[in-house]
């Protein structure tokens, strides 16, 4: 019985989609968050919750923030793959 071994076939990592999406990620990511901030900062002040108020508003829209940086990486990886054969 004659059994073939099959080798993975190795991947490159392609450096310029991976700078890519990084730089569009540091850029986007830091619109996203700073609107994050102040949108806590405008909605507690405009609810007059108090200084506590608006640290969970920021918490909030920073975790909203979170989930939509993620899956900005996930679909750029997607149109950009970070690896080629």
């Amino acid at each position: 019985m004659s059994a073939t071994v099959q080798t993975p076939r190795s991947r490159r990592i392609n450096w310029l989609n991976v700078v890519t999406v990084i730089s569009a990620a540091i850029l986007i990511g830091a619109e996203v968050f700073g609107a994050a901030f102040a949108a806590g900062w405008a909605f507690g002040n405009l609810f007059s919750i108090g200084e506590y108020g608006v640290h969970i508003f920021q918490g909030v829209f920073f975790l909203c923030g979170v989930a939509v940086m993620v899956r900005f990486i996930l679909n750029a990886q997607r149109v950009e793959p970070f690896t080629e054969r």
